[in-house]
Formats: structure tokens, sequence, C-alpha cells
């Protein structure tokens, strides 16, 4: 072997030799280390995702998952700064450190494949809700009702599956016409996610709404890279103290209308 081809061949060991040390060196770095450096916590949330995160009046973002992404960033001492992310590009604004974590993410077990989960947080349900004057208890109670809900939606086929075959199902093409069906009285119930009930139920005072009754349950967690065992605790001991001293339930009576219930935070 020349001199050349040694030189070449040690070049690419060096090459190889330096890849792998960075390989490892990222795949073992810390994100509260990482955190604590940058002196903030990147936060990906929905920048228009109300009651959960939206802009308010001087256009900072506001909202239950806000509340709690404060009280992480407080409990590491840093900065929070939220990232707008949208559904499509937030699991690889992750993945690739982007963002240190995600709220409002539906656990499941294709993307328990590609990222980690903590503690649920945030209730989020499919609840029937009508006016406080009709009686309601449950699924039986549905027959001969009218019911407004968002075709082809979640809300739409968990309806299908729980109302007798006498209910009179009345399927819109948007969240805006189920609830203005529900508001102006072409329908005496509707069907949808807690997210869009909680608007109904703060506007709406003279119609007095409320929840009936829950179809579906799926709660919230926050997202985060796997392997990031030091922040993952600090996550779910944040949030366990937000649900012992009552900041849970105080951000849910403020920005979803209703008192938390922690079985909804149950899977």
């Amino acid at each position: 072997m020349n001199i050349k081809s040694v030189l070449q061949t040690t070049a690419a060991a060096l090459v190889f030799a330096g890849t792998v040390a960075f390989g490892l060196s990222a795949a073992n770095a810390d994100a509260l280390e990482d955190i604590a450096k940058a002196g903030q916590i990147n936060v990906g949330v929905f920048a228009d995702f109300p009651p959960f995160s939206s802009a308010s009046a001087d256009m900072s973002l506001k909202g239950y998952d806000m509340d709690v992404a404060q009280a992480i960033a407080d409990a590491l001492k840093v900065k929070l700064n939220p990232v707008p992310v949208t559904g499509q590009n937030r699991i690889p604004y992750l993945t690739d450190k982007r963002v240190d974590l995600l709220m409002s993410v539906g656990y499941s077990k294709e993307r328990e494949e590609v990222i980690d989960f903590a503690a649920a947080y945030a209730p989020y349900y499919i609840a029937v809700i009508g006016p406080a004057e009709l009686k309601v208890a449950g699924k039986e109670d549905l027959g001969d009702k009218s019911i407004a809900v968002n075709r082809g939606t979640l809300e739409d086929t968990s309806l299908t599956e729980a109302a007798p075959a006498s209910a009179d199902i009345r399927r819109f093409d948007n969240y805006n016409a189920v609830i203005q069906a529900f508001i102006s009285g072409q329908t005496q119930l509707m069907v949808v996610g807690n997210d869009v009930g909680a608007q109904v139920l703060a506007r709406q005072e003279a119609l007095k709404p409320e929840q009936k009754f829950q179809l579906l349950t799926s709660p919230s967690h926050i997202g985060l890279n796997k392997n990031e065992e030091g922040l993952k605790k600090v996550i779910n001991d944040t949030v366990s103290a937000m649900l012992a001293d009552g900041r849970l339930n105080t951000s849910s009576e403020a920005w979803l209308k209703t008192p938390l219930n922690p079985e909804n935070l149950k899977d």
C-alpha cells in the first residue's frame, strides 16, 4: 500500500470516527442541559387552537396549554418560548429539536414509535351539549331528540354508534354550522369536542347551555423526544403539582368553562 492510500484510509477512518462520535454525542445529549444553557424552553403549540392556545389582544398566546407550558418553564427557571406549529410539521419540529416539547398531543401507538409521552394534562372529550332545562342524562335520552353534529368527524361516528335509532341526527359541513343550528333552535342538542364546546358555554348565557354527558374521552399529553427521562420527570412532576394544588382546575374553569374531572386525564 502506497503512502497516498495509507493517508486516504486514515482520513476516512478519522471522518468515520468523528461521525460516530458526533452521533453518540447527539444521542446522549440531555435536553435539560440544553434548556438550561439556552435559558429558555421551546414549546411547540398550535397558534389558533382556542381555548388551549390562541392570540390574545396583545398578540401573545394565551390558553390552557399556555398555562401548563408556563408552569413547566417556571419549574425549570427558564423563559418560555412558544413556537407555532401545525399538525403536519410538529413531530418533525420535535425530532429535529427545533422544539423541546409539544403540547396537545393525543396518544397513539404509531406516534409512540417516534416520540415519548409525558403525563396527560388536559382533558379532550366529545360531549353532548344542550340547554339546562332539557333533561338528558345518557345516550338513552337521545331518542327523539334533534342533534347537530359535524359530518364525517369522530363526533359523528361516536354519536351514530351511541344514539338510539329514533334520534334525529342532523349533519352539517362545519362547526360553525353545527353551533348556529344549536343556538338558533334548529336542533335541541349538539355534539362537539370540549374545545368547541367551551366557546359556546362561554358565550351563550341566555341559552344556558351545559354539558350533558360524554361520548368519548382521549386526554391530551405532552410530547417529547425519546430517552429524555430528566425532562419527562420535570413535566410529570409539574402536572402532578398543578393537579394537587388546584392550578389545573383553575385553568379548566377559566378556559374550558367547566371544572376539571381527573377521570378525564385517564387514557
